[in-house]
């Protein structure tokens, strides 16, 4: 039967399979197609060189982009907490059919930054990708929905698909979301990046009711405190001797003021538990932080 068609007959069945091929999700600014649709004409030189997304803590609003969604029938419920997560699954790219336009967080795509796309993670968050095939690791913020294809777990950008080479395709990636506990210790640095200097000190004694003041962290010996915490400014709201204590005052900041939830934290220091806010990367973002808080005293402390 082939054999009788008319050679304008078979071009139109050719192109009607291949529409039939194609993915039937709609494509859109905030719900981008996943597969490679190509880089720009030119490229940008050194783009191994980009250096990878530097996790901060930033709120988790509900709402937004982290509403829950639909696409093609397929229900998604993003997090709205700061919660780990962590997924082997395939990683796809997208690239200039995208670049310049509005992503889901309101952001513009940028295809040669260190950014990803994820069906339900936090926006914004942040994310460690690893290629298990040959090793390499990338961190990206994510900042926009998809993929939405079956098996694919997150889109990258083509700067960061280039640094895992996975540009030819979907390839097999880990992916482990970034908590805001591994921002505050730095826990999200690999051992070679880990700083060498001891755990350190709170030297403010301020606790609640006593006068704010400001402060310089210094080194203390290894059992001062159990575990890092990242350089910056840090406004400490008080200081106790049983870990309740702090836990307490954590528990009402967070339903008096909510804008401090992703900040706080708790650090022994010896025989005190400080809850701290932050980190800050000037004194001066710390003293306007400080200014905001209500009802305890801030003392901005300097920790190097």
């Amino acid at each position: 039967m082939l054999n009788r068609l008319t050679p304008g007959l078979m071009i139109a069945l050719a192109l009607l399979a291949g529409c039939a091929s194609r993915s039937t999700v709609p494509a859109s600014p905030a719900s981008p197609t996943s597969g490679p649709d190509g880089p720009e004409a030119v490229i940008p030189p050194d783009l191994q060189k980009v250096p990878d997304a530097a996790p901060k803590l930033e709120v988790i609003r509900k709402g937004g982009p982290n509403k829950s969604y639909e696409i093609a029938g397929t229900r998604y419920e993003p997090l709205t907490e700061d919660k780990p997560l962590v997924e082997r699954g395939l990683a796809s790219w997208y690239g200039k059919k995208f670049h310049g336009r509005q992503t889901a967080s309101g952001e513009i795509y940028n295809m040669y930054a260190m950014t990803a796309a994820h069906p339900t993670m936090p926006i914004p968050s942040y994310a460690r990708v690893r290629n298990p095939a040959n090793g390499r690791e990338v961190l990206l913020r994510i900042n926009d929905r998809g993929p939405f294809h079956r098996g694919r777990i997150i889109d990258l950008s083509y700067t960061a698909a280039l640094k895992l080479d996975v540009l030819r395709g979907v390839a097999p990636v880990e992916v482990e979301r970034i908590t805001y506990e591994d921002i505050r210790a730095g826990a999200w640095q690999r051992e070679g990046e880990q700083r060498t200097e001891e755990p350190p000190v709170f030297a403010a004694e301020a606790a609640v009711g006593a006068a704010p003041r400001e402060t310089t962290v210094q080194a203390a010996p290894p059992a001062a405190a159990p575990r890092d915490a990242a350089r910056g400014f840090w406004v400490q709201l008080g200081a106790f001797g049983k870990l309740d204590g702090a836990e307490a005052l954590r528990a009402r900041l967070a339903a008096e003021q909510g804008w401090l939830v992703p900040l706080l934290a708790i650090f022994k220091d010896r025989q005190l538990h400080r809850l701290q806010a932050g980190p800050y990367a000037t004194r001066e973002d710390a003293r306007v932080a400080a200014a905001r808080v209500q009802g305890v005293p801030a003392v901005v402390v300097e920790r190097r």
